[in-house]
């Protein structure tokens, strides 16, 4: 049995249904920095120049923004939660390592800890899954 079965295995037996209303905020507050990014590209532009992020380009915010959007609706939804949770951690882990860290925890424009509390819930969804109320489970449940 593969590690990503146990995994399965164990979300679906200890996942509760309250946990559906964490991973909707989480979802919400993904594509709502999406369209903030999208929006305002040229200061997610400004951002990127500014930090400390190796590669630099302009391909970076298009995929960052997109992504967001993506990502923030498969996590509503419950669809691939695990991928969509997956896509997101390296984006995230960025904005913690090369964009906020360098400012300074206690900044003021800092978003650390809500960078941090939002790559804290990706990994926590990317273990637990969508759970029982999702399209991910519906699909499962309904193979047809």
């Amino acid at each position: 049995m593969g590690m990503l079965h146990q995994l399965e295995k164990w979300s679906t037996a200890h996942h509760p249904r309250w946990l559906v209303v964490p991973r909707v905020a989480l979802g919400i507050c993904l594509i709502i920095k999406g369209i903030s990014y999208l929006s305002n590209s040229v200061s997610l532009k400004l951002v990127l120049q500014e930090s400390t992020v190796p590669v630099s380009g302009t391909w970076l915010p298009v995929i960052i923004t997109w992504l967001h959007l993506l990502c923030g609706f498969l996590i509503i939804i419950g669809l691939f939660t695990r991928w969509a949770a997956l896509l997101m951690t390296p984006i995230l882990l960025g904005a913690v390592i090369f964009v906020n860290a360098p400012k300074g925890i206690f900044a003021g424009e800092s978003e650390f800890a809500f960078s941090l509390a939002v790559l804290l819930m990706l990994v926590f969804f990317f273990i637990e899954g969508g759970g029982p109320l999702s399209l991910d489970d519906y699909f499962r449940r309904n193979p047809k």
